[in-house]
């Protein structure tokens, strides 16, 4: 899958990412959100424990853990559905946390659900009608410890050609 392969350069390279981030997920970049790997079938993204993405508890506020887990299910997404013959929608219909331990410290978030994701997509182009799937992203701390888990439900539809 080629056209997976060039967005997966795009957001692996750090400068590029950035650079994205800035001009379309600001609040994201601002708060110091970051794809750190990513391939068809698994993405890892960080958010620390800074001012920007802080609340008055002392750990990291669950909209930037949210928008942590949400990209790295929306990473493996955009890279399945890049460039597509026909163009495919994409949308959050659904998105619910678990917060297990204080986040206090630099959160990484983990989905491995590319193969799924790409499957789902595959069916909604061959049925012509919309799909969804319900993704995992589950956020650990330094010592490995599981800070949060979020399921993030992505529908997905195939653009009619006119």
């Amino acid at each position: 899958m080629p056209a997976a392969n060039k967005f997966l350069q795009l957001i692996n390279n750090r400068f590029k990412f950035a650079l994205y981030a800035f001009l379309k997920v600001p609040s994201a970049f601002f708060a110091g959100v970051r794809v750190r790997f990513a391939d068809e079938d698994k993405c890892v993204v960080t958010v620390p424990y800074k001012w920007f993405s802080q609340n008055p508890f002392k750990s990291t506020y669950f909209a930037c853990l949210s928008m942590a887990a949400e990209m790295s299910t929306g990473t493996l997404c955009l890279a399945h559905i890049y460039k597509r013959t026909p163009a495919i929608s994409m949308l959050v219909v659904n998105i619910s946390g678990t917060f297990i331990k204080k986040a206090v410290g630099r959160t990484t978030f983990t989905c491995s659900d590319g193969p799924a994701i790409k499957q789902i997509i595959e069916a909604a182009i061959a049925s012509g009608e919309g799909k969804t799937i319900t993704t995992k992203s589950t956020g650990v701390n330094n010592a490995g410890e599981v800070v949060a888990e979020f399921l993030v439900t992505w529908s997905f539809k195939a653009k009619r050609v006119a």
